[in-house]
């Protein structure tokens, strides 16, 4: 049996049901799950590991749903493109990824989330080449001690049959099937607490046909696993599902049976009223990616309205060359002003944004063991400190306000499955410079040669 204690924290953020904050507070955790959450002078004195918060703002790892790790070899480029210009620039290039490549910037983009307060991720790369396999991202997140959602991204429909991407980056869709029932059975972990679960995520109406859609979500349905795809991102995709489908793009998926609570879509910018109304209603889930969204100009997603709605929805960084960067709490921060970009100051608070962020990620992920600190859940939380440069003067006011409204920091602290991946700000185990050096020949050469 292995005990944690994080003792001394000025305020715990619990995000549960009851949404309790609980000030000179502590967490026990056993063997990786919350204990007891409450006063420290109520929970016991010693652990096998004592943390001292003081000083720290302590709250749930964030969640998040949409990311594509390997982009982080490619940013900066494309700057002024929208995304149908974005992918054709970068599709030739991202040809020459490797295993390698694959397995270093998985690692760069984990050391990111971990370092901006996540916890917890998915992923949706979507090219295998030269040998590359989502099993290159799986051992990246395993080294690192990071909760992951590995999706198997697809593309199968080439320039050829109408599609977007270039012939020689897509995949065989009989090959994309086999390699997916291979992912579930050898990695999926349906337990509760799990470390790794497996998504199908087949990439967009215009990289993919409607078959591997369907076969696609037979598939994961008859293991209980999830699907992912990305949906009415921009309005270039929305004229390419009306010529090529005679459907816009929620319709589309609707008629291929892509709603329900173990579905969920990246961006979801276009909906009608009425979709809203149905994505709502099916409670299908929304992954909402405010900085790429605006990074690509392809506009505001209606978040107030889907999760009014019923939808389940939390945030996404999306891929590191249409954000450029991986830190979820300022994620959350544009999240929360982009609302108010055309809701007024009321569209979105801070805590909303942050509850999105957490619990929203969560439910988004099918996850009802992360999001909340809380006995019973998974020992996954963060602690930031309250003294820092960027919250001074915001974080006496309102400690948990400031994390949204001020400069985002940094964690001081975070504890993945009860095991604390940072401390004081610096990540155990990793080294940061030679892993950065190295992912930086690699991207490199990999533009050097893509173009």
């Amino acid at each position: 049996m292995s005990t944690l204690l994080i003792n001394n924290a000025d305020l715990i953020v619990t995000m549960n049901d009851a949404d309790a904050q609980i000030s000179h507070s502590a967490i026990y955790a056993v063997d990786g799950i919350i204990a007891q959450v409450g006063p420290s002078a109520d929970l016991p004195a010693t652990a096998d590991t004592v943390i001292d918060a003081r000083g720290m703002l302590i709250m749930p790892g964030m969640v998040n749903t949409h990311h594509h790790f390997s982009q982080t070899l490619t940013r900066c480029m494309a700057q002024d493109s929208d995304l149908f210009g974005w992918l054709t620039t970068l599709y030739p290039i991202w040809a020459g990824i490797t295993p390698e490549a694959i397995y270093v910037s998985s690692k760069v983009a984990i050391a990111e989330l971990m370092l901006s307060g996540c916890t917890t991720s998915s992923d949706h790369t979507y090219l295998w080449p030269n040998g590359a396999r989502l099993d290159d991202q799986i051992r990246a997140a395993a080294e690192m001690g990071f909760r992951f959602h590995a999706a198997r991204g697809s593309m199968s429909v080439g320039q050829s049959k109408g599609g977007l991407p270039p012939d020689h980056v897509v995949e065989d869709e009989a090959a994309i099937l086999r390699d997916s029932r291979r992912l579930i059975e050898q990695y999926h972990d349906p337990r509760p607490g799990a470390m790794l679960r497996v998504v199908l995520a087949p990439c967009s109406p215009f990289s993919v046909s409607l078959d591997l859609m369907r076969e696609s979500l037979s598939l994961a349905r008859s293991y209980g696993v999830h699907s992912h795809t990305h949906l009415a991102e921009t309005l270039d995709e929305e004229r390419y599902c009306l010529e090529t489908f005679g459907r816009r793009p929620v319709e589309l998926i609707e008629d291929l049976g892509w709603v329900g609570p173990d579905v969920w879509h990246a961006h979801v910018v276009h909906p009608s009223h009425d979709e809203v109304g149905r994505l709502g209603h099916t409670r299908t889930g929304v992954a909402h990616c405010p900085s790429s969204n605006m990074r690509l100009a392809s506009g505001i997603a209606p978040i107030r309205a889907l999760v009014g709605a019923g939808a389940r929805v939390g945030l996404g960084v999306d891929g590191s060359a249409s954000n450029d960067g991986s830190h979820m709490l300022a994620e959350a921060r544009q999240a929360m002003l982009l609302q108010r970009v055309l809701g007024g100051p009321a569209a979105m608070g801070a805590r909303e944004a942050l509850r999105l962020a957490t619990r929203g990620g969560a439910a988004v992920l099918g996850r009802d063991d992360i999001g909340q600190l809380a006995p019973g859940m998974c020992a996954d939380l963060i602690g930031y400190r309250l003294d820092s440069l960027g919250l001074a003067g915001g974080a006496v006011h309102d400690p948990l306000a400031a994390l949204a409204f001020c400069q985002p920091p940094g964690v001081s602290l975070s504890v993945i499955n009860g095991e604390v991946r940072v401390c004081d700000g610096v990540l155990a185990g990793v080294d940061l410079e030679q892993l950065v050096a190295r992912h930086n020949q690699i991207a490199r050469a990999l533009v050097d040669e893509g173009q």
